[in-house]
């Protein structure tokens, strides 16, 4: 029973995903990311055994161990992704507000260059 309810709530999850990306909530960036998360949070859900062979092929003894290891990894993953766009977006703003304030001092020259040509 627990399997079809993780494959359900998986099913949502992905239905969810895909709606906020055709809807521009979530950048396709992302979402792409959480997409192939609910899905296999879907296929892990319906197939449980398929996941506890693939543990214990690995030598795991205690399937569901591997499954939190995953997914403190892709936590992991995706906040390091997270600070990769923070870093990005932040030196873009600062070349925005350089470039800005090269302009305002440009437009304060040309203004004071005017004004004294005018008188």
């Amino acid at each position: 029973m627990i399997g079809i309810v993780s494959g359900v709530l998986g099913l949502i999850a992905a239905v969810t995903i895909t709606v906020l990306i055709r809807r521009d909530k979530l950048h396709i960036a992302h979402g792409l990311g959480w997409l192939i998360t609910a899905l296999m949070l879907t296929f892990l859900g319906f197939a449980p055994s398929i996941f506890d062979a693939v543990a214990l092929k690995l030598g795991i003894a205690y399937p569901p161990s591997l499954a939190f290891a995953l997914g403190l990894l892709l936590l992991v993953i995706k906040q390091l992704s997270n600070d990769i766009q923070h870093s990005k977006l932040r030196v873009r703003q600062q070349r925005i507000i350089q470039r800005l304030s090269i302009l305002e001092t440009e437009m304060r020259r040309k203004k004071k260059a005017q004004e004294e040509r005018a008188d």
